[in-house]
C-alpha cells in the first residue's frame, strides 16, 4: 500500500515536472513570428539596461510578452551580459534564442568610413553608397526635404554643410536617415561648445555663416597650416566691403557640368548667381561644402594680418599679399610656373 502511494507520488511529481518543462519548452524554445516583418533592425547601445532593451524589443515587435523575456533573460544569465551594436533580428527567433544572440555579441559588422573635409554633398551620397551602400539618390533628396532637415532642429534649405566629415564607424544596412542624422548630429555637438558659441556672438556670426566661410576656406587649399591665414584674408576683405573673389565659389557653380572641376574660364565669372563672389559681396548663402572641424575652427579663429590677397605658389600652398600690385606680381610668377610645368 505504502510503495503504491509512494509511486503514485513520484508518478505525479514526475508528471508535474514535465508539465512545467514543456511549458517552459512552449514559452521560451518556440519561434516568435514578427506581424508583416521579416526582420527587424535593432540597436544595444552601450550601458543601456536590459528593461530599455526589452521595452524596445516590445516596441517594435520583436517580442509578444516583457515578462517572458525578462524571465528568459533570468533563465540563461544573459542579464548583466548584453553586448552594445546594431543588430538584425530574424522572424521566427524564440525568447532563449534572443537572449544567447544578444548576450554572446552577434551584431551587424561595421564599415570603417573617412570623409573627406571639404567634400561635395554629391561626392559624399556616392562615398557612402560605395562604402556603407545606401542609395545616393535617397540621400541627396533627404538633404534637400525640408520636413526632414526641420525634423533635425535646422532651419535650412539644404543639408550640405551641415554633414561633419570626421572618420566614422557605420553599421552595414545602416539606412540614408541614420546616417544623415549621425552626421548632423556631430556637427551640432561641435557648434553646442560654451565656447563656439561665446565667439559666434562676439564675430556677430551665425552658425550658417560660420560654416559658410569655412566651406569656402576648406575649398582653397589643402594645408590645413594655411587655413587660418586664408581666413584673416576673408576677414580683411569682408571688412573693406571688397568681394572675396573665391575661386571654390565658382566651381561650386559650375561643378555639374562636364568638364575639369577646377578650370575656370573668364566668362564663369560673369554668371549671374548669389554665389558668385567675384561678382556679389558679402558671403554666399549657404556653404558650398562640407567643411571639417579644421575650417571651422580657422572661420572662427583667423590669423590677425593685414593680407588681402592670395594666389597658389605651384607647391601646394600659396603667396600671400597686401598690395594688388604685389598681387599681381606673384600671380604672374605662379602663371610663368604653370606653363613651364605644362
Amino acid at each position: 500500500m505504502i510503495k503504491s502511494l509512494l509511486e503514485h507520488e513520484a508518478y505525479l511529481i514526475a508528471g508535474i515536472f514535465g508539465f512545467v518543462l514543456g511549458v517552459l519548452v512552449v514559452t521560451f524554445y518556440t519561434p516568435n513570428y514578427f506581424k508583416n516583418k521579416t526582420e527587424i533592425d535593432f540597436q544595444v547601445k552601450k550601458g543601456q539596461t536590459l528593461n530599455s532593451v526589452i521595452d524596445t524589443l516590445y516596441s517594435l515587435g520583436a517580442i509578444p510578452s516583457k515578462t517572458n523575456m525578462k524571465i528568459a533573460a533570468w533563465i540563461t544569465g544573459a542579464s548583466g551580459k548584453l553586448k552594445a551594436g546594431k543588430y538584425k533580428i530574424k522572424s521566427g527567433i524564440s525568447y532563449v534564442k534572443l537572449c544567447d544572440i544578444l548576450s554572446e555579441g552577434m551584431p551587424l559588422p561595421q564599415k570603417l568610413v573617412t570623409i573627406q573635409e571639404g567634400i561635395w554633398q554629391e561626392k559624399l551620397a556616392d562615398l557612402l553608397a560605395y562604402k556603407v551602400g545606401i542609395n545616393a539618390k535617397k540621400f541627396m533628396k533627404l538633404s534637400r526635404d525640408k520636413k526632414f532637415i526641420k525634423s533635425l532642429g535646422l532651419n535650412v534649405n539644404n543639408l550640405e554643410g551641415y554633414l561633419l566629415p570626421d572618420t566614422y564607424y557605420f553599421y552595414e544596412g545602416s539606412t540614408e536617415k541614420e546616417i544623415i542624422s549621425r552626421l548632423v548630429n556631430e556637427m551640432q555637438k561641435l557648434f553646442s561648445n560654451p565656447d563656439i558659441q561665446k565667439r559666434m556672438k562676439e564675430l556677430k556670426m551665425n552658425e550658417n555663416q560660420i560654416l559658410t566661410l569655412a566651406s569656402i576656406i576648406d575649398g582653397e587649399s589643402n594645408k590645413v597650416e594655411e587655413f587660418k591665414r586664408i581666413s584673416g584674408v576673408y576677414y580683411n576683405r569682408l571688412k573693406r566691403g571688397m568681394r572675396l573673389q573665391a575661386d571654390p565659389t565658382i566651381q561650386y557653380i559650375i561643378r555639374h557640368r562636364r568638364r575639369k572641376v577646377n578650370k575656370i574660364y573668364y566668362k564663369d565669372l560673369e554668371i549671374d548667381s548669389p554665389y558668385n563672389t567675384y561678382k556679389y559681396r558679402g558671403l554666399p548663402p549657404s556653404p558650398i561644402n562640407n567643411p571639417g572641424k579644421d575650417a571651422i575652427m580657422a572661420a572662427l579663429y583667423p590669423e590677425q594680418h593685414k593680407y588681402l590677397y592670395f594666389v597658389a605658389d605651384g607647391k601646394g600652398g600659396h603667396v600671400f599679399s597686401k598690395t594688388s600690385r604685389q598681387h599681381l606680381k606673384n600671380v604672374m610668377h605662379y602663371r610663368a610656373w604653370r606653363k613651364s610645368n605644362r
